[in-house]
């Protein structure tokens, strides 16, 4: 059974100073009584998610920008090719953002993404570029991403799959495992244990309140205080 999504739509053609540039926005919301969980699915863009205390619905705001293209172009491109749904399967809402594939992705398309969320739901994210922040989620948190700076603040249990870019996580209500490609990893003010697996890039880390396990650091500077477990550092 699919929930009823409300989505407004407006849009405005930047053509200053010779720019040929489309930006339209486009709202969503979904009633998230008997939600358990909201799985995002994105492509190219940034993503700022927010948890909220006392939340009666999930909101989206997008911001779809196409470049070097006149506003009938855009548009065009838009209806042939965007994917922007924010739907309920039983106790889990997904929300999808990207551009389908049609002989190829164009590198001047993007979706900015505004996500409003109750706080206590549990989060998973597959993000394909672009910054990420979170922000206030305190059910458990899942992060695939591709590329592009990641932050999590005052969230519940972390669990990141990281390609390249910089990962800071301030505030964790539970355990944080990250398993790195490249890119500074930054945690603190951890109350469960923090384990990281990180192909290169420099890791600090200070207040934890159980372990901290390193398993693999390929390559950068590892600094940690403020640990009350134990350490362990695997090469």
């Amino acid at each position: 059974m699919r929930g009823f999504v409300v989505m407004a739509m407006f849009a405005v053609s930047l053509a200053q100073a010779g720019s040929k540039n489309y930006t339209e926005v486009r709202d969503l919301s979904l009633d998230a009584a008997g939600l358990t969980e909201l799985a995002v699915d994105v492509g190219a863009g940034a993503l700022t998610i927010t948890g909220i205390e006392g939340a009666a619905d999930i909101v989206v705001m997008a911001t779809i920008t196409i470049e070097d293209k006149d506003e009938k172009s855009a548009r065009e491109f838009i209806e042939k090719r965007l994917r922007l749904t924010l739907e309920r399967d039983a106790d889990r809402a997904r929300l999808e953002s990207d551009f389908r594939n049609n002989w190829g992705w164009d590198s001047n398309a993007s979706i900015d993404l505004d996500v409003q969320m109750p706080s206590g739901l549990s989060l998973r994210v597959d993000d394909g570029s672009g910054a990420t922040t979170i922000v206030g989620v305190k059910g458990d948190l899942r992060v695939d991403d591709g590329s592009g700076s990641l932050q999590v603040i005052n969230a519940g249990a972390v669990r990141i799959d990281d390609g390249s870019g910089w990962i800071k996580i301030d505030g964790a209500d539970g355990d944080v495992k990250i398993d790195d490609g490249s890119g500074v990893i930054e945690i603190r003010h951890v109350s469960g244990s923090v384990r990281i697996e990180d192909g290169s890039g420099s890791i600090r880390v200070d207040d934890v309140e159980r372990d901290l396990i390193i398993d693999e650091d390929g390559s950068g500077s590892v600094t940690y205080t403020n640990v009350r477990g134990t350490v362990q550092e695997d090469d």
